[in-house]
C-alpha cells in the first residue's frame, strides 16, 4: 500500500512528517486523474531511441536499472527544486531526519541552477559554530566539486559518523575568493524551541525549525515563563527557520490566535485541498507580539508569520522571507524507495500565495553592525557623597547592554515591544 506523507519543507527535506496518512484510495485518485487519454507515442519513441543508443554506444556498459532510475530522477528534478526521487540511501536519510537526530554538520541547503546554497545553519551545531551563513554557496565537499550532484546526494556527503572531519569550500558574496572551512561532524540533536527573558515580563522565544513536538514545547515554555507573573509582551524569532512540519506550524500559530483559518492548501487532488482552523484556547493573553523574519525564514515559518500578520495579531519585523509556498507529498513506492512530489500551494488566511514572493515585514530592519559611541562619563546623584538611597527596588534587565551590537534586529524588536506595552498600558 502506498503511503502519502504531507509536509511543508524548505528547499530540502529536513523533517518529513507522517502528518496526514492516506489510504490506497488516495493513490487511485492520483492515478485516475493522471491517466492519459492518448499516449504520447512520439515522446515514448524518442525515449526508447535514447535508451537504446546509450545502451549500445556509451563508453562503458550501463545497466537497464540505472538508466531507468536516472530517468525517473530526471523527471522529478525537472519539475521544480523540491520534487525528487528518493533512492534507498536518500529515503533512509529522510527517515533519519524525521527522528530529529543524525550525524552531520547541521546545515539546511537548497539547489539553485546546479549550485548548493545554504538556507541556514542549525543553531548550536558545527555549521553555526564555524560561522557558515545563509546565502553561502558550497562548491566542494572534501575537495570534490559538487555542481549539479543534487541536494540529496550533497546531504549524504555531509552526513557521517560523529567526530569525523569534513572540509567545505565556500563562496561568499562579500569575499572575493573561495575559502575552506574544516568542520567536525557531531550528533545533531535539534532543540527547536528556546526561550529567555529580555526584560522582566518581556519574553523571547526562538523556534529554529518546526518539529512534531514544537508546539507542545512552546506551550510548556509559555506556561513556565508565566509562573510568577504574566507576560506583557513577546518576541517570536523565526529568523533562519527553514520550515519543517506543517502541523507544528499550525499548532504554534494556534497558541496565539483563537479563531479563523490559519492556513489552507490547494492542489489538483481533492486530498491536497485542506484548511486548518484555530481553536478557542490560547497559550497567552492578547499581549503585543513582534515576529522576526529574514531571508532564511521559509515554508512553515512563513505560514506562522503570514497568519499572524493577516490576523493583525503580531507586527512582523526584519527582512523579506524566503518565499517557499508549496507543499510536498512523499509517496512511498516500496519499502526502500519513494518520490517527493510538489502537490499543492499553501495560502495565508487572507488568501495570499507567497510562492516565490515571501512575507514582507511590516517594519523593515536590516541586520546591521552597530558600534556604540563611547561618551564621557557624567556625574549623577548616585555618585555624590552622602546621597540618599532610593526607596525603590529596581529589577535589572536580563538583556545584555551589548544587544545593540550583537543583534540589532532583536534590539529594535525589543524597543518596539516596549513601546507597544507602554501604549497598551496607557489605554
Amino acid at each position: 500500500m502506498h503511503k502519502m506523507l504531507v509536509s511543508i519543507l524548505a528547499g530540502v527535506v529536513f523533517i518529513a512528517t507522517p502528518m496526514i496518512a492516506h489510504s490506497a484510495d488516495a493513490t487511485k485518485e492520483t492515478e485516475a486523474n493522471n491517466t492519459p487519454k492518448n499516449l504520447p507515442l512520439e515522446e515514448i519513441r524518442r525515449f526508447s531511441e535514447v535508451f537504446d543508443r546509450i545502451k549500445k554506444s556509451y563508453v562503458e556498459p550501463v545497466s537497464d536499472g540505472k538508466l531507468l532510475e536516472d530517468a525517473v530522477r530526471g523527471m522529478l528534478e525537472g519539475l521544480d527544486p523540491h520534487s525528487s526521487y528518493l533512492a534507498p540511501q536518500e529515503y533512509s536519510e529522510l527517515q533519519i531526519q524525521t527522528s530529529g537526530q543524525f550525524g552531520g554538520v547541521g546545515i539546511e541547503i537548497s539547489q539553485e541552477e546546479g549550485v548548493i546554497r545554504v538556507i541556514t545553519p542549525i543553531d548550536d551545531t558545527p555549521a553555526s559554530e564555524a560561522g557558515i551563513k545563509p546565502g553561502d554557496l558550497i562548491i566542494k565537499i572534501d575537495g570534490k566539486i559538487i555542481q549539479s550532484i543534487g541536494v540529496e546526494e550533497a546531504i549524504g556527503l555531509m552526513r557521517g559518523k560523529p567526530g569525523s572531519e569534513i572540509v567545505l569550500t565556500i563562496v561568499r558574496d562579500e569575499q572575493p575568493e573561495p575559502f575552506e572551512l574544516k568542520l567536525k561532524r557531531a550528533l545533531i540533536n535539534v532543540t527547536s524551541v528556546r526561550s529567555r527573558f529580555l526584560e522582566p515580563q518581556l519574553g523571547y522565544v526562538r523556534i529554529s525549525q518546526f518539529q512534531h513536538q514544537s508546539a507542545t514545547d512552546l506551550k510548556k515554555i509559555l506556561v513556565e515563563m508565566q509562573l510568577d507573573k504574566p507576560l506583557k509582551g513577546l518576541v517570536l524569532d523565526l529568523r533562519n527557520n527553514p520550515g519543517g512540519v506543517l502541523r507544528g506550524a499550525v499548532d504554534v500559530t494556534d497558541a496565539f490566535v483563537n479563531e479563523g483559518v490559519i492556513v489552507s492548501t490547494k492542489g489538483r487532488l481533492a486530498s491536497s485541498r485542506m484548511s486548518f482552523e484555530a481553536t478557542e484556547q490560547m497559550s497567552v493573553a492578547q499581549i503585543p507580539i513582534v515576529v522576526l523574519i529574514n531571508g532564511g525564514s521559509a515554508s512553515a515559518s512563513e505560514i506562522v508569520a503570514g497568519a499572524l500578520q493577516d490576523k493583525k495579531r503580531a507586527i512582523i519585523m526584519g527582512t523579506s522571507s524566503f518565499g517557499k509556498g508549496s507543499v510536498q507529498t512523499v509517496l512511498q513506492l516500496s519499502e526502500e524507495r519513494a518520490i517527493k512530489l510538489t502537490t499543492a500551494r499553501y495560502y495565508t488566511p487572507s488568501g495570499r500565495s507567497i510562492q516565490a514572493k515571501g512575507i514582507d515585514p511590516d517594519i523593515v530592519v536590516e541586520q546591521v553592525r552597530i558600534k556604540t559611541k563611547k561618551r564621557l562619563s557624567t556625574i549623577k546623584e548616585k555618585d555624590l557623597d552622602g546621597h540618599l538611597e532610593s526607596t525603590e527596588k529596581s529589577e535589572d534587565a536580563i538583556v545584555s547592554s551589548t544587544l545593540i551590537e550583537s543583534d540589532f534586529q532583536l534590539y529594535e524588536a525589543l524597543n518596539l515591544l516596549k513601546g507597544l506595552v507602554l501604549v497598551g498600558a496607557a489605554k
